[in-house]
């Protein structure tokens, strides 16, 4: 976690800086690859959640909906204590992802990361790495 030390006072209050969300093995990342209405908060995007992802809304996993043009995305999930909904607004250019019949796909957090960042992941090249062997298995 980042600090950072408050200012105006001269007390050096320091303030806990955390991201909006944490990649966590057993949470979902769902794309809604139809465009999304960005008027849309709460409600209307949970109530997508359920009519047309087929999905909970309250399960803890990230559902991510863009808009007709692709430069507005929300993410809406739900954590302990009620829904949140995180959003995003281009100021020049659009968000690249793959279209897949049906209405949803999954996303890998590294996905979501490169969606955010505009970084289309069906061009990106994957550049081979050093990978260590792996052990032989014997067979007693």
């Amino acid at each position: 976690m980042a600090t950072r030390a408050g200012t105006g006072s001269g007390r050096g209050l320091a303030v806990e800086v955390r991201p909006v969300f944490f990649p966590e093995a057993q949470v979902r990342v769902w794309l809604y690859t139809r465009p999304t209405d960005m008027r849309k908060s709460f409600d209307g995007l949970s109530a997508l959640v359920k009519d047309q992802l087929q999905e909970d809304p309250t399960s803890g996993h990230l559902f991510v909906f863009i808009n007709r043009k692709r430069t507005h995305l929300k993410v809406l999930y739900f954590d302990r204590h009620g829904y949140c909904v995180w959003a995003k607004r281009l100021e020049q250019g659009q968000f690249h992802f793959s279209t897949q019949p049906g209405d949803k796909t999954v996303l890998s957090w590294t996905q979501l990361k490169l969606l955010l960042e505009g970084i289309d992941v069906t061009t990106a090249r994957y550049y081979k790495r050093y990978q260590r062997p792996q052990p032989a298995h014997s067979t007693v």
